[in-house]
């Protein structure tokens, strides 16, 4: 990706204003990982000017970057890094050179720092009075020389987030805070089963008579419905009676999926003459939901498009868009905005299409909203799979670890990182994906520790769901299945699993971040019966991860009343340590840590989707069990190692797979049993499940009744 990106990376500028703020619009997406805070510490840091003058704006889709526009991959910072110093390092240096002029004197002489610069004879100016003198009439290759790492003063520091009284205040903008005109809210009704399809409208009519209700029509997903508010909407959506076609899905279930998963799984090969552990573990279909709900506006004329929407892949979403719509790519505008989370959801752009077709076919603008039922049922997911894993030993050699992984298809229709339509097509196609899917798991897969010839197999199989990169995409699952039995092999040969570790990984850097866990989370301390620590290493992204984690499986704990949940076991202490080699911004790294272990604790313990009759029977976050209050750790400790390099490694989600497997060790400790299903709590369903027709459920009304 960063290779990829390299070609276009000079194609940014950094603005400086007349007001002495500098602007910068950055070629990301800020869906709350703290990426336009960082971007604002590298300009403040090169270009010698205070932090809160940075403001980080998010650039519209730009098809000259080719491959430079995709946010993924926890590749942000490690590709921009340098392009985004070197931009205000040039900056830096045109402001000193207009200021030597100005004053006659040797630009040597001068300096800037807190945005101002400063000469001989105490002369001093602010940067704004020197923006117009500054600015270059022509393109010209120059050299820069940017700040040694022993010098900085604002990178490798912990700044809060720029944007964070914003967010706690409400006056942070996301797509439906935008006040388009005459773009009123928009609903869809959709079908029972996944990726249904219309087949008769029998009360159309009566619906568009519905109050408020402006515009009714059938899109290629559904039933559209316009309306003066999402009330209405929702009102209009339930009175909809639809005569559905089948689904991708029909009639598949989790156990009609594991029988595929069985038939395609790969085999490794006849067992070997020597000892050996061996273990088939699955993961059950997750939701790749964001807290904020999928929208997008769309304003669609006859020749010309405008969309906003928050998109992390805006290229492919631009030139996606035009096809659909017959226009030329020129005459569709995309406008990016901030989005409340995407863990790999917002790569796709469903929500942006709709709103397209919506629009065009009634010739209005419209603001459109998924349901968050729409999201758990219809939306992305994170595939279900099985993970069998054998590894061969020897006294205390090990000789040898196959993994044979098999998922549902993976969908990397947004193109594998790469931001542009045609990588995007290749990925649709059958023979196509197999190989991207193959090559994303091989190149985001390591081996770390020593354990002589290894192999890693996928195999996917299933194109009939909707699927999606979530967030460390292959990791989580096989990581888990690796460690899990890397415990395992540690018993065997009767070995304290983390001095197993300890004594197998390959480099002293990833042998630092495991001993560090240990020690900061006291392994090895005595525990009380039905309680036990974990323990996982993980790397990836130029980095490396090492996890502890104790949990508490007793039976006054498990059993514990949540209204309408399996409480189950709780993690009550969690170590993250992490090397990231040069962290821009530690405290930001600490939060994704933070967020990285909630993710683990619900991957391995409650979070999964319930497959039955082709439909999940989840329909919003009150009974999708993502990590909650009752089920985080009291006690959290994140340790950023001390800088190991001049580059930063990726981040973004570095500590999910070693979280999961942490977590998944700590419960097979505690309760003695290795769990092989994940998430264990997934063969009780705790709730009851909501109705599938209509596919909006009627608002709460109880609400009052469950405060205390």
């Amino acid at each position: 990706m960063t290779a990829a990106a390299l070609p276009t990376s000079g194609l940014i500028k950094v603005e400086v204003n007349e007001d002495s703020t500098v602007s910068f619009a950055l070629p990301r997406t800020e869906v709350g990982q703290g990426i336009t805070t960082s971007t604002a510490m590298l300009i403040a840091e090169e270009l010698g000017v205070p932090l809160a003058q940075v403001h980080i704006t998010l650039a519209d889709a730009r098809p000259e970057l080719l491959f430079n526009q995709l946010t993924g991959g926890s590749n942000t910072t490690f590709s921009t890094y340098t392009p985004i110093r070197v931009a205000a390092a040039l900056a830096r240096n045109r402001l000193l050179a207009a200021a030597a002029t100005e004053w006659g004197v040797p630009a040597s002489r001068l300096t800037l720092n807190g945005g101002r610069v400063t000469g001989p004879g105490n002369r001093s100016t602010d940067i704004g009075p020197l923006s117009r003198k500054a600015a270059g009439p022509r393109t010209e290759q120059v050299a820069v020389t940017l700040k040694p790492r022993d010098l900085f003063t604002v990178i490798g520091k912990p700044h809060g987030r720029l944007d964070a009284l914003a967010a706690v205040t409400g006056r942070k903008t996301f797509t439906l805070d935008l006040d388009v005109p005459d773009a009123l809210p928009t609903m869809v009704c959709r079908p029972p089963t996944i990726n249904g399809r219309v087949g008769t409208v029998s009360n159309l009519r009566e619906v568009l008579a519905l109050p408020g209700v402006t515009d009714v029509v059938a899109i290629s997903t559904g039933v559209a419905v316009r309306a003066t508010t999402f009330g209405r909407c929702i009102d209009a959506v339930r009175a909809l009676r639809v005569q559905w076609r089948p689904g991708s899905a029909e009639g598949k279930s989790d156990a009609s999926v594991l029988k595929s998963l069985a038939a395609a799984e790969l085999p490794l090969g006849p067992p070997p003459l020597t000892p050996y552990v061996e273990e088939k573990f699955t993961f059950h279909f997750r939701s790749n939901s964001a807290l904020e709900p999928n929208a997008a506006i769309a304003d669609i004329r006859a020749d010309r498009a405008e969309i906003w929407s928050s998109l992390k892949a805006p290229i492919v979403a631009k030139q996606a868009i035009a096809a659909q719509l017959g226009l030329p790519p020129g005459a569709v505008k995309v406008h990016v905005t901030e989005g409340g989370g995407s863990f790999g959801r917002k790569l796709f752009f469903d929500a942006a299409l709709e709103a397209a077709e919506v629009s065009q076919r009634i010739r209005k603008p419209v603001k459109l909203m998924w349901h968050r039922a729409d999201d758990a049922r219809q939306g992305r997911t994170h595939p279900m799979a099985t993970s069998r894993v054998r590894i061969a030993y020897l006294g205390g050699t090990v000789l040898g670890y196959r993994q044979r992984h098999t998922s549902v298809s993976t969908d990397l229709g947004h193109g594998l990182g790469l931001g542009e339509i045609f990588t995007a097509l290749a990925a649709q196609l059958p023979v196509g994906d197999i190989g991207f899917a193959e090559t994303f798991c091989q190149l985001s897969q390591s081996m770390p520790y020593d354990f002589g010839v290894n192999s890693r197999l996928l195999s996917e199989t299933d194109r009939g769901f909707n699927t999606g990169s979530m967030r460390n995409v292959y990791s989580p699952d096989v990581t888990c299945a690796r460690e899990l039995l890397v415990d395992r092999l540690a018993g065997r040969m009767g070995k304290d699993p983390y001095r197993f570790r300890h004594d197998f990984l390959r480099d002293d850097a990833a042998r630092a971040v495991l001993d560090k866990a240990a020690e900061a989370g006291d392994w090895g301390r005595s525990m009380r019966a039905g309680t036990a620590q974990g323990i996982a290493f993980h790397s990836e992204y130029h980095s490396a991860g090492a996890v502890l984690v104790e949990i508490d499986c007793r039976p006054e704990t498990v059993g514990r009343p949540v209204r309408d949940g399996v409480t189950g076991p709780r993690v009550t202490k969690a170590v993250i340590v992490v090397d990231v080699g040069l962290a821009v911004n530690p405290r930001g790294l600490e939060a994704q840590m933070t967020g990285c272990l909630m993710d683990g604790i619900a991957l391995a313990l409650t979070s999964s989707l319930h497959l039955s009759d082709g439909a999940f029977l989840e329909a919003s976050w009150d009974n999708y069990f993502y990590t909650r209050q009752w089920n985080t750790p009291p006690e959290l400790k994140v340790v950023v190692m001390p800088a190991t390099g001049d580059r930063p490694g990726g981040a973004g989600e570095l500590g999910v797979a070693a979280s999961t497997a942490a977590v998944a060790c700590a419960y097979g400790r505690a309760t003695g049993t290795m769990p092989t299903v994940s998430p264990v709590n997934h063969g009780t369903l705790s709730f009851v499940p909501k109705p599938t027709v209509p596919p909006v459920p009627a608002s709460p009304t109880d609400g009052l009744d469950h405060v205390r």
